[in-house]
């Protein structure tokens, strides 16, 4: 079957969208020309310290901005991560041949966040050019601000976005009720969405779109032919659709843009047809060269009142994930919009209908256009229908390499670019070696390190990292960097006990890990447990997760697929969206976990790589393989039988014996682990412990003391008080014992 027969095959009816003309903003714009705008009003953003709940919280943002009769104070903080790294741009040369470049991409200039003490308010702006760009909703009301050209002053316009429905008839989509009944019954019929009983009940968790835009030429004129002026209004765009995302825990990620730099590669004046040549262009010339999730054209062109176009559950299915959106203004907000609800449809979302709700009037996928920032329960639904049946795309992160990390100066990380970072400037005014700009103070040599003490190298054969296992080995400082050396280990392969190898520095085997999960009196189950559970292929029991399917497992891989235990004497208390099972076998009680697609936490029922399965047979990958494969290059008669290999394939030399073999005479250890010896350091950290201790015995001591003191003067005072009391009895019974004696007396006179 052909494409353009699949295509004609599994047609998808899209969606038509909104009345009006939906504007996009351009780096160099200044003017305001546009109906759906109002007259701005100049605003100077104030830096506000101290004010509202998270104003003093580390990474977030507080500014102050009088607009709309009111001052308002946005809190914003920087996007962990929105476009990829490196940013793939694809632009033609005026041979109309393919170009590629890697642009710099900034990495700490997209915000997000909300106005204070309003619940239903959204803030996405960016400071890559220079002052504040993007939007801020309040409730019902959006505005969009952005710097006025070469204020010595901070200046900024804002304007209210304005929905004036007597200049701009809000048309409804023409997609009827029946037509989307036979969309939907088509894409079942042709199973262009899987239905599998697995997926029922699944939790949903965060899922990844990468997207990929394509803008036309038109779009590239408008923009004052600049690639750099297109790449910074697309991500900003980005950068809203992403905040417009994120309450269904969907980062919207930029991973590739295409412009269209010498004339359009598709033209028509009919938006279907545009839609359907673009998912066929894209199928031909896009698919292969650059994966992605969803791709969207963005072309400066009006079709009347349809503003954009997409296919219907069409995320993740090739060709048919993409969308256009047409643009002829300059709107931040309605461009962000209009992408936003085309990816909707993309996701499985339909247009709104009156049992449709949200915090505001209107939601996102309501078929006009209107001003708003939430989702409605309808869209929300669909949402979860569709991706939990054939969103399985969505569920894979993307390479961690491959995303932009924010880096700034202060977050207590050092990055790429920094000599050190000692945090904010309190706490950089106690730290002996770093300055608040992320350099060493002058005579500092080191701020930071196992191998670096009071703002020194510490010498060669200072131990800076000890052994923890015994597939573990140690390391040492090299007296030239601040660093400890890398963490080596021992050999992949090696037996560490009679049922285990070492493999990536552990001692694994299936009781240890019984234990890890259940607690000290747990061990493995019987292999029955294994055999009857693990070839299910369900989330209790599988040998791996192939797409969205549980692979069962063979039985010689019985031993490699979910760890199955017995003797649980305690339920553990795991971490949330972890479920503990326990299934009979053969009168054996069989406890496990369960693990299932979308989770992002590690998974610690998974039995582990290097984990014995039979005799010189290790786990790899949910396999029971043999260890041939693992080849070494270092064997014990390689170090002389004076050492052991490191996963580095040297030797580990024991004390008394040099690298690389082991065969002279020396201080032990590897070329990768450090000089190991006594040092200066050493010595001196042995010196300073007997002072130590006796410093703190000392400092015991007078605290003693000084909290002896107040004891004993209260002591002090108490027991004179008791004799002042005493005395005070006493004085009246002497006085009348006196007074008793002398009458005594005088009647003996008489």
């Amino acid at each position: 079957m052909t494409v353009a027969e699949a295509l004609v095959h599994f047609r998808v009816t899209p969606l038509l969208l909104w009345s009006g003309v939906c504007l996009f903003i351009s780096g160099h714009s200044q003017a305001r020309p546009s109906k759906h705008f109002s007259s701005p009003e100049l605003v100077i953003p104030l830096k506000v310290t101290g004010w509202g709940r998270n104003a003093k919280v580390p990474g977030w943002l507080s500014y102050s901005l009088r607009f709309g009769g009111q001052r308002h104070i946005a809190h914003m903080k920087v996007k962990k991560f929105l476009v990829s790294r490196p940013l793939p741009v694809f632009i033609y040369t005026d041979q109309r041949s393919l170009q590629q470049d890697q642009p710099f991409v900034p990495d700490d200039c997209y915000y997000h966040g909300y106005v204070e003490g309003v619940p239903k308010s959204l803030v996405a702006l960016s400071t890559c050019s220079g002052g504040f760009r993007g939007i801020l909703q309040i409730n019902d009301l959006a505005y969009e601000i952005e710097p006025v050209r070469f204020s010595a002053t901070f200046e900024h316009r804002v304007y209210r976005i304005d929905i004036d429905d007597t200049q701009f008839p809000r048309m409804r989509c023409g997609l009827t009720e029946e037509e989307i009944a036979r969309q939907l019954e088509l894409q079942e019929l042709h199973n262009f969405t899987l239905m599998q009983s697995s997926y029922t009940g699944w939790w949903t968790h965060l899922r990844f779109l990468e997207l990929v835009v394509v803008v036309d030429n038109l779009r590239f004129i408008h923009s004052g032919s600049n690639v750099s002026v297109v790449q910074n209004d697309i991500a900003n765009v980005v950068n809203i659709i992403n905040s417009l995302y994120h309450p269904l825990d969907v980062h919207v990620i930029l991973t590739g843009l295409e412009i269209w730099t010498e004339g359009n590669l598709i033209a028509t004046d009919n938006m279907d047809k545009m839609l359907e040549d673009f998912a066929l262009w894209k199928f031909f010339n896009l698919d292969n060269r650059l994966p992605h999730d969803a791709a969207h054209l963005l072309v400066k062109k009006s079709f009347g009142r349809q503003l954009g176009l997409a296919y219907v559950a069409g995320v993740c299915q090739y060709p048919l994930n993409c969308g256009v959106a047409a643009f002829e203004d300059d709107s931040l907000y309605d461009s962000a919009v209009i992408v936003t609800h085309e990816l909707g449809h993309n996701l499985g979302m339909l247009h709104d209908n009156q049992s449709c709700v949200c915090e505001l009037q209107f939601c996102i996928m309501y078929p006009a256009k209107v001003v708003t920032n939430k989702f409605s329960n309808c869209s929300y639904a669909e949402f979860w229908n569709n991706v939990m049946r054939s969103g399985v795309c969505l569920y894979s992160p993307p390479n961690p390499a491959n995303i932009v990390r924010i880096k700034s100066c202060g977050n207590l990380v050092v990055e790429e670019g920094e000599e050190c970072d000692c945090g904010t400037i309190g706490q950089c005014a106690r730290d002996r070696c770093c300055l608040p700009d992320c350099t060493l103070k002058p005579g500092a040599a080191c701020a930071f390190g196992s191998c670096c003490k009071k703002c020194k190298v510490r010498s060669a054969g200072t131990l800076c990292r000890k052994q923890i296992n015994q597939c573990d080995l140690p390391e040492w400082c090299n007296g030239t960097s601040h660093q400890c050396p890398e963490d080596v280990y021992v050999q992949d392969g090696l037996p560490c006990s009679d049922s285990a190898y070492c493999y990536k520095k552990n001692c694994v085997n299936h009781d240890e890990q019984c234990r890890e999960i259940f607690g000290k009196d747990a061990r493995s189950a019987s292999p029955s447990c294994y055999e009857e559970i693990n070839t299910q292929g369900n989330r209790f029991g599988h040998c791996g997760i192939s797409n969205i399917e549980y692979i069962k497992c063979a039985v010689s891989d019985i031993l490699c697929g979910r760890v199955q235990c017995e003797n649980v004497r305690v339920i553990p208390n795991l971490i949330e969206h972890s479920t503990v099972y326990q299934f009979y076998v053969n009168d054996t009680t069989c406890w496990g976990t369960d693990y299932h697609i979308g989770m992002s936490i590690p998974d610690i029922g998974q039995v582990k790589d290097g984990t014995m399965c039979g005799q010189k047979k290790i786990c790899i990958d949910s396999r029971c393989v043999s260890m041939v494969p693992l080849s070494h290059t270092c064997h014990p008669e390689t170090c002389h039988m004076k050492g052991i290999c490191n996963n580095k394939q040297q030797c580990h030399c024991n004390p008394g014996w040099a690298p690389p073999y082991c065969k002279d005479e020396g201080n032990g250890g590897s070329n990768s682990s450090g000089p190991p010896g006594n040092s200066q350091d050493d010595e001196e950290d042995e010196a300073d412990k007997p002072e130590q201790a006796e410093g703190a015995e000392q400092t015991k001591k007078e605290k003693t003391q000084l909290w002896l003191i107040p004891l004993i003067c209260s002591f002090v005072c108490f027991f004179l008080v008791l004799c002042k009391k005493s005395i005070r009895k006493k004085e009246p019974e002497m006085m009348t014992e006196e007074g008793m004696e002398e009458e005594e007396v005088e009647e003996e006179g008489y």
